[in-house]
């Protein structure tokens, strides 16, 4: 059976007290990358409810409710935000934004709204602004009725392109989280007993994040339910000579990391298992090898890994895209996946997590976190060895 010491980060290596400040300036000039892209998309206002999007240009989400709380970002100018008056104190002491506008119960919150709009529209036109994508319908409905003399987009395309390319800070904080997901796997590993529950190991893996001063959680599949690239906790205790397969994920200051591990809990790995283990682990070399900045496209290195599946036999049985972006949120763009013609740019964050998945007998399914750089794929995470 693999042990505590094969897998890599030990708690002590863990430390917080290293991670990037994200102060106002940090803020301040993804506010800044927002109005350039404005103006070249030819755009006058950004509005966002509270979201990932949200958080990325105020350092903060204040989570959504009946009560309204609104971004609005205009081209140029200051940004306000539009909040109960009992959250403007909350909202300054965590929000990057000065101008902080409050509402009170008995007022019609939408009216704060219509009077920022007339002050952010541009003069003898109409003005385009755009929507973050999350914004509910319903609010949608009171913007495009409170902001007359505008016109409306979805604003993915606008935060799409700024979220995709990461800072040095939010690699630094992708780093540490990648390492309380390894060792919290490792010492989940390492306790493992037969008899225990996927739902046990589960609320352990979770346990230790939380030990190590992250939130976060995971699948946990022994057997033939690891076959099931998402599958929930099966009825099954843990037996020896089984497949286990732990993929999770862990949050530190916001940004995240996505791992799969799967191991063989046992004396010996059974032979089929060692081969389809090494024919993923080669399937994601092949990936990593074929991706070079501003010439690959997403799909090329589905397409590599792809390929050694399978050649290998197995082809239909890799279900799955190899991979998605991840930063502040588990899945965002870019996505390696079949169509998918961007090219892959220094800076940008993906997984790299081929898989096989025979129903009935088990799945294999090994997740690594990358950063493309100027020279080719660094690999943020651990690899582990082949068998």
């Amino acid at each position: 059976m693999v042990g505590r010491a094969a897998w890599g980060v030990r708690r002590s290596e863990v430390d917080h007290s290293q991670s990037p400040t994200l102060g106002p300036e940090v803020f301040a000039q993804r506010i800044e990358r927002l109005q350039a892209e404005l103006k070249t998309r030819k755009l006058d206002l950004f509005i966002a409810e509270p979201s990932t999007n949200f958080q990325y240009f105020t350092g903060y989400n204040p989570g959504r409710s009946e009560r309204l709380i609104l971004l609005m970002i205009p081209v140029t100018g200051t940004p306000a935000l539009i909040c109960p008056s009992f959250e403007v104190e909350r909202i300054k002491r965590n929000a990057a934004i000065n101008d902080v506008r409050g509402w009170e119960e008995d007022q019609n919150p939408w009216k704060l709204v219509k009077k920022a709009g007339q002050e952010m529209k541009p003069p003898r036109r109409k003005g385009s602004a755009t929507i973050e994508p999350s914004t509910s319908y319903q609010s949608f409905l009171h913007i495009e009725d409170q902001l007359g003399g505008w016109k409306f987009s979805n604003g993915s395309g606008v935060t799409e392109r700024l979220r995709i390319i990461k800072s040095p800070e939010e690699i630094a904080l992708i780093r540490q989280a990648i390492g309380v997901t390894e060792a919290s796997i490792a010492a989940t590993f390492a306790q493992l007993v037969v008899g225990m529950r996927e739902r046990d190991v589960a609320t352990l893996l979770s346990r230790e994040m939380a030990s190590r001063g992250s939130s976060g959680g995971g699948l946990v599949q022994f057997g033939p339910s690891s076959a099931l690239p998402h599958g929930g906790p099966s009825a099954g205790a843990l037996a020896r000579e089984t497949v286990v397969l732990i993929d999770a994920g862990s949050r530190v200051e916001g940004y995240t990391s996505d791992i799969t591990r799967t191991i063989w809990f046992g004396d010996a790995p059974a032979d089929e298992f060692k081969k389809v283990f090494n024919i993923v682990h080669d399937a994601q070399t092949a990936a990593i090898e074929n991706a070079k900045p501003f010439t690959t496209q997403c799909q090329d290195v589905d397409r590599a890994a792809r390929k050694v599946i399978t050649d290998a036999g197995y082809g239909q049985f890799f279900t799955h895209r190899l991979g998605h972006g991840m930063g502040m949120d588990g899945h965002e763009v870019p996505y390696m996946v079949e169509g998918n013609e961007t090219r892959l740019e220094p800076a940008m964050v993906s997984t790299d997590e081929p898989g096989i998945y025979q129903l009935n007998k088990f799945g294999v399914r090994i997740e690594d976190d990358c950063v493309m750089t100027d020279n080719g794929v660094e690999v943020l995470s651990h690899r582990p060895a082949k068998l």
